[in-house]
């Protein structure tokens, strides 16, 4: 199969807005939706809130730079930081789109199964999928870096995005809420 702008594209726009729906079908199942900040004094909230709007402005800012402004030859030139351009820049990019947005569909769900259930396996579960989302979060950082090193115009933006994400994904999701959900 043949990965295309286009490909991603369409592919951003469905699972993209996935990722909402299945915050907001998650949340209208949950009782107690203060459950899902876990261990996180609620001093911190008004810290980390922020930072999710500013998370979504890195998305939308890394999405329209990758998939908008720069050339297809660009976008297929993508490439890692230590390797050379070999033209599967795409599939690089749908890796890391795929890696990220499909945890994130999963991630409030399987923290409301452990909730509800509190099974031994269930933070293995949670933790696992956020460590996939972050994985994809440092692989949009990687390709940034890459074009940002072969001086892209928008890499910049690029970067800059992936780091708005990583605060909260990386840092405030995987790090931060893992450690202080009450497993």
């Amino acid at each position: 199969m043949e990965v295309t702008r286009e490909f991603i594209r369409t592919f951003t726009f469905i699972a993209g807005p996935l990722v909402l729906v299945s915050y907001g079908l998650a949340l209208s199942k949950m009782d107690d939706k203060t459950a899902l900040w876990g261990g996180i004094p609620g001093s911190w909230i008004t810290y980390i809130v922020p930072f999710m709007f500013l998370a979504a402005i890195g998305f939308l800012m890394y999405w329209w730079v990758a998939l908008f402004q720069i050339e297809v030859s660009v976008l297929e030139s993508l490439r890692w930081p230590w390797g050379e351009s070999d033209g599967k820049g795409a599939q690089r990019l749908l890796l890391a789109y795929v890696l990220f947005l499909i945890p994130s569909m999963f991630w409030i769900d399987s923290t409301r199964m452990h909730i509800n259930n509190d099974y031994s396996w269930t933070p293995f579960l949670v933790i696992g999928i956020l460590a996939l989302a972050s994985i994809g979060n440092i692989l949009f950082g990687l390709l940034a870096y890459g074009a940002w090193q072969d001086g892209v115009d928008g890499s910049g933006l690029m970067l800059l995005g992936s780091i708005f994400l990583a605060i909260q994904v990386i840092l405030n999701d995987l790090i931060v809420w893992s450690y202080k959900f009450p497993w």
